[in-house]
């Protein structure tokens, strides 16, 4: 039961707070492998720290509450999160994908699931009746990111998940871009939620965890039974440094879309500029939708300058904006998706879904929105041919 009917109050005080044995605010660090046994069969009700561990616990608790599920799952990367979601799935079950996801997810379907006899099927989310269209009887599940990476495609989730309850299948919701604080996957329809939790629930780009949440019970002990079986959880100093960061996720997502929204509006109004997608503009895609099922349009920005501007002039023309992999951070990021995050995706493929040579992905950080707005400015201006 939470403590407060408000998100901001159970970031810091949900899941298990603090510590009972010695009053402490925060959990602990139960930095161990095994735990004493009194006698056969006979446990403290923890056995071994890759089957369950006390800080991981109390972490899992936390997002589960957060996202309103029955049970949240701890993992070393959300790769290994969605990974272990995937092996809930049999040979010759197909799952659809949305048509821009994180290269990684497409990767790992690609790569290796599809080698154990898993089929993927990239599939435009944004269009319910061809998706509905879609569910042949192999299909056993969605695979959903909204808004999408990089190009902040934004799907109904909800209309996506009645469509999946008339099939019979699940719907899986990559939350990453939104996090539980601005959008809550699972009460739209979802069935299971993965997280990056590397992003925006980290929030300091000092760690590499994966999280996962469902709201039914069946769903929660195949996840646990496997989870325990690949055994790729998060350790325990890792799941203590995710609970510090959420506890100030709230305060972090107030500013980095107050700076967001800022800078779309520049980008926007720039003459440099050919488009920008961003979810809380109201010329963007899926505006409505998004307005109707998330607090707002999140922190993440793509943008492509004209024919006439250099992409790689533009990245050597920042200063404070660092070109890096990874996102959600204090620190203000910029990558280049063709190249970087979503390498892997063959070029037909990226280019047919929109991913071209020269779009460019933003995280908008919490620094003082001038200053990345000058910085902006300054290599759009050094990138001008």
């Amino acid at each position: 039961m939470s403590i407060s009917k408000f998100i901001e109050t159970t970031l810091i005080h949900g899941g298990i707070d603090g510590d009972s044995v010695t009053g402490a605010v925060n959990v602990p660090i139960y930095q161990t492998s095994t735990y004493k046994q009194s006698g056969l069969g006979e446990n403290t009700g923890w056995e071994y720290s890759r089957t369950g561990n006390p800080t991981r616990a109390a972490l899992e608790a936390l997002i589960a509450e957060l996202e309103n599920g029955v049970a949240g799952f701890a993992f070393a990367s959300g790769m290994a999160a969605t990974s272990t979601v995937l092996s809930l799935f049999h040979q010759g079950d197909r799952i659809l994908i949305s048509s821009n996801v994180y290269g990684g997810t497409f990767r790992v379907l690609d790569k290796v699931f599809k080698n154990l006899g898993i089929q993927y099927s990239i599939e435009d989310t944004t269009d319910l009746e061809a998706l509905d269209a879609k569910v042949t009887p192999d299909v056993k599940a969605f695979f959903v990111e909204s808004p999408a990476n990089p190009l902040l495609t934004v799907t109904d989730l909800s209309a996506v998940a009645q469509i999946a309850k008339k099939h019979g299948i699940l719907t899986i919701v990559d939350n990453t871009f939104m996090t539980p604080y601005l959008q809550r996957p699972l009460d739209l329809g979802a069935d299971i939620v993965v997280h990056s939790a590397t992003k925006y629930l980290g929030g300091h780009s000092d760690l590499v965890a994966g999280l996962a949440v469902t709201n039914n019970k069946e769903i929660a002990d195949r996840l646990a039974f496997t989870q325990n079986a690949i055994g790729s959880v998060l350790g325990p100093f890792d799941s203590f440094l995710l609970i510090r960061g959420i506890k100030t996720l709230g305060v972090r997502l107030d500013r980095h879309t107050e700076n967001a929204l800022r800078i779309a509006h520049f980008l926007e109004s720039s003459e440099a500029v050919k488009k920008v997608y961003y979810p809380g503009l109201p010329t963007a895609q899926g505006y409505e939708i998004n307005k109707k099922q998330a607090k707002n349009g999140g922190a993440m920005i793509s943008f492509e300058l004209k024919e006439n501007y250099d992409v790689r002039k533009f990245f050597k023309g920042l200063r404070l904006i660092s070109l890096a992999e990874s996102l959600g951070g204090v620190e203000s990021l910029v990558c280049h998706p063709a190249s970087m995050t979503h390498a892997s995706i063959p070029k037909e493929i990226r280019e047919k879904v929109g991913i071209t040579d020269g779009l460019i992905r933003l995280s908008v950080g919490i620094e003082k929105v001038d200053d990345i707005i000058l910085d902006l400015n300054a290599a759009i201006q050094a990138a001008q041919e």
